[in-house]
């Protein structure tokens, strides 16, 4: 018999479901992304390839300043190098996929490790500047690495292949994408129940205490930042293959921004959360994109203000959601959760 959230044994402790009603719906959740490519058109195809890319990006930010408390702006930058790498084996070498893949993740791992160094010694906001900074380099870098990225104009790459299948529409990227971010997304979830994800948690709730129990600091942070930004480059490389042209304005400072909005909204520290806000936070531009289009015949100037409507909304997010529910969407979810748990008594 359970009682309220006690749990009787650390096996239940570390589960990863708490019932078997949840092992029923991820069940038909997987059911659903099977489906989903035979019956979507192409306009979904590609909104739910997107959203698979941001939520494996989402999920990797998630650890780093969700689980372990360190700030950081330079995601979209860590993305950039994986993307880079994948078009640069795939033009160059011709090596596989999933190779290809692993090696940018590992590439922006390393530059991820590097740039977290100086964690060690500042948090927070001097923290976020600092991968601000990072950023403005690695963009320096792609910018005029000219023999390597291509310059201003980057790189244009062939379409992947795998299996002699070539992936060259969203209905066959579809079947890379979103397995490769279920098995990353379940990866993370199984991160915090072992010690190094624990280390990472302790960390982010007194940093101090952490190390007088034997936690090296330097360590486990330089790892969550590698973990972070492998996350960041395999995500990377799923868009390199997605879009196929890599230039040094497609990770901008503007994405590290929509990715920290979508951790916030959704909720950090959560996985679901994660998820939750990746998809939202990339939904918000197709709605207003609908909102222009509709207002258009009224508006003459309605396209020219999406870009800055945009910025100003995901900010009003990120203050809506800091102030009225800071644990964000994946509070709601549980929420609404429990509400169906005790019906029709009250909460």
């Amino acid at each position: 018999m359970r009682i309220g959230t006690a749990k009787e044994s650390y096996a239940a402790d570390e589960s990863l479901f708490d019932t078997a009603v949840q092992w029923r719906w991820l069940l038909v959740f997987f059911a659903l992304l099977l489906i989903f490519p035979f019956i979507a058109t192409p306009y979904w195809l590609f909104m739910a390839c997107l959203v698979a890319i941001n939520v494996a990006s989402a999920t990797g930010l998630n650890i780093l300043t969700g689980y372990t408390g360190l700030v950081s702006l330079g995601q979209a930058a860590f993305m950039g190098v994986g993307a880079y790498t994948v078009a640069w084996l795939e033009i160059n070498l011709g090596t596989p996929v999933l190779v290809n893949l692993v090696a940018g993740g590992l590439m922006a791992g390393a530059a991820g490790m590097l740039v977290g160094v100086p964690s060690l010694r500042v948090k927070g906001l001097y923290l976020a500047i600092a991968t601000i900074a990072a950023s403005v380099i690695f963009h320096f870098i792609f910018a005029n690495w000219t023999s390597v990225t291509g310059g201003v104009s980057g790189l244009t790459m062939p379409p992947g292949t795998i299996f002699g299948f070539t992936l060259d529409e969203p209905r066959d990227l579809y079947w890379l994408i979103v397995p490769i971010t279920v098995l990353m997304v379940i990866g993370a979830a199984n991160l915090f129940r072992t010690r190094i994800g624990r280390a990472f948690i302790a960390i982010r709730d007194r940093d101090i205490s952490a190390e007088v129990l034997g936690i090296r600091l330097l360590r486990f942070k330089l790892l969550s930042f590698a973990l972070s930004s492998f996350y960041a480059g395999v995500a990377g490389g799923l868009w390199a293959y997605f879009f196929r042209v890599v230039t040094p304005e497609s990770f901008p400072l503007l994405m590290s921004i929509f990715f920290l909005a979508a951790i916030i909204v959704g909720g950090m520290g959560s996985i679901l959360g994660a998820i939750l806000g990746a998809a939202f936070m990339t939904m918000v531009p197709e709605v207003l994109k609908m909102v222009v289009n509709w207002l258009s015949p009224w508006l003459p100037d309605a396209v020219a203000l999406l870009s800055p409507v945009r910025v100003m909304v995901f900010g009003a997010l990120i203050v809506g959601f800091l102030l009225f529910e800071p644990q964000g969407l994946a509070e709601m979810w549980r929420r609404l959760r429990r509400q169906f748990h005790l019906w029709p008594f009250k909460t």
